[in-house]
């Protein structure tokens, strides 16, 4: 990774792409502690710190602290990453917008500016619902309909200010605009984090008990290690599937014969099942807490089995069966975000057609069948492979109390966003290459 970076520093023109990224990002950061004006800061800091969910602690980790600090950017990314689904999946249910993805660059194009509208419809909508909701309980200072609009209009402009930053990184940067946004977000929590555990785990035990406290620091940095390892082998691991295809004649020439492949991830749908998961099981909470509900008696005790915070407490076992609900909703929304995004029936078509052919397997519905059978298989294993990664930090939070802003779903996202930038960065330097090849 290091050795990329520096062969790209080398390349003037990918230089200057990462120099301009690098200066958006120092932009975005800038943004995130300019306060909304008419804002009341420290009533929403007192509120979010009564907060027993973990909805609202990840979403300030995505937004950077934006939403804490109740920025102009405390909406952040967050609008457009859920037009950005919604537009995904309605392009599979609607037969328009399945059509314009076909079309080509003229079709997405057309897609990506559907997906701006319905980012700024979604931002008015959240930042109206906060301005409401907040404002009336003491987040504006002086609470009329002026202020009320002010903070509106400051919180949809931010929102689209992230977006146009995002789409500018992806046109005039180094690619992948929006992910790179989100991952500097998570990133900009994470010594905060860490120093809150070491300060918990290391220096506050380091005075009596010193072998204590190099262990816990031994395990805490091996734990990290070991969740980075994790899901860098997730995210890479890939199954290949042979397509062998026909030799056939094509005026007075021979073609066809090739070998190739189909690679099948075994990651099939990233990081979406878990975002899925963990919003349905703090869409609740949410709403009690919106509501003023304290959550008492028999839905009390509900509304504490979705709280991750209660799960894997010795103390309190019963708690825990939210963590099965919450493996389950991983494991059906991997196979069904899947299912959406790939299909098996299309794939042996276009293959059938172009004489292509899995060796040992007749073209049509027979590879359709062997196609699903693999990738049921795969999405399983990558299913597995989420439901570790998201859960280990609950564990250890119910278990020794470590509670941080980040976690499984957090690391899932840099690590995917940094491998895949890194990616993007590589084939930058090999087109550059192919062309001073043929320049020479």
């Amino acid at each position: 990774m290091l050795t990329t970076l520096k062969n790209a520093f080398k390349i003037k023109e990918i230089r200057t792409k990462i120099l301009f990224t690098l200066a958006m990002l120092v932009v975005i950061r800038l943004g995130s502690q300019l306060p909304v004006p008419g804002v009341n800061r420290a009533f929403f800091s007192d509120w979010f710190a009564q907060q027993t969910g973990d909805a609202f602690s990840f979403f300030d980790a995505i937004t950077g602290g934006s939403f804490i600090n109740m920025s102009i950017l405390a909406l952040n990314i967050s609008p457009y990453i859920t037009s950005s689904i919604i537009m995904q999946l309605l392009t599979i249910a609607i037969p328009k917008l399945e059509e314009m993805q076909r079309d080509g660059e003229d079709g997405r194009k057309k897609i990506a500016s559907i997906t701006r509208y319905v980012t700024v419809v979604l931002a008015v909508v959240q930042a109206a619902a906060m301005s409401i909701g907040f404002g009336r309980q003491g987040l504006l200072m002086t609470y009329n309909a002026l202020n009320v609009i002010t903070c509106i209009a400051a919180l949809t402009a931010g929102s689209a200010f992230m977006m146009w930053v995002g789409e500018r990184i992806t046109e005039k940067g180094i690619g992948n605009g929006i992910s790179i946004v989100l991952v500097i977000n998570i990133v900009s929590r994470l010594p905060q984090d860490l120093a809150n555990l070491f300060e918990q785990f290391v220096v506050g035990k380091f005075g009596s008990a010193p072998a204590t406290a190099v262990l816990s620091a031994c395990v805490i940095i091996v734990i990290i290690i070991l969740m980075v390892v994790l899901v860098i082998v997730l995210n890479a691991g890939v199954r290949k599937i042979p397509v062998q295809y026909a030799k056939k004649v094509q005026g007075r020439k021979m073609v066809g014969g090739q070998t190739s492949n189909i690679p099948l991830k075994v990651n099939t749908s990233g990081v979406i099942p878990v975002i899925f998961a963990s919003s349905i099981m703090q869409t609740p909470i949410i709403i009690c807490n919106f509501a003023g509900y304290q959550g008492t008696g028999f839905w009390g005790e509900i509304l504490k089995g979705l709280n991750q915070n209660y799960w894997c407490n010795p103390s309190q076992p019963i708690y825990s069966i939210g963590m099965l609900v919450y493996i389950l909703l991983v494991i059906f929304f991997a196979y069904f975000y899947t299912s959406i995004t790939f299909n098996p029936l299309m794939v042996a078509d276009n293959m059938k057609r172009q004489g292509g052919f899995i060796p040992g397997i007749r073209p049509g519905k027979p590879t359709s069948d062997y196609l699903t059978r693999v990738l049921n298989y795969l999405i399983f294993i990558g299913a597995v492979g989420l439901v570790i990664i998201a859960i280990l930090p609950y564990i250890f939070s119910g278990l020794f109390g470590a509670h941080i802003s980040f976690g499984g779903t957090s690391l899932i996202i840099i690590v995917s966003v940094i491998l895949e930038t890194m990616k993007q960065v590589e084939s930058q330097m090999l087109v550059r290459n192919y062309k001073g090849f043929l320049n020479d």
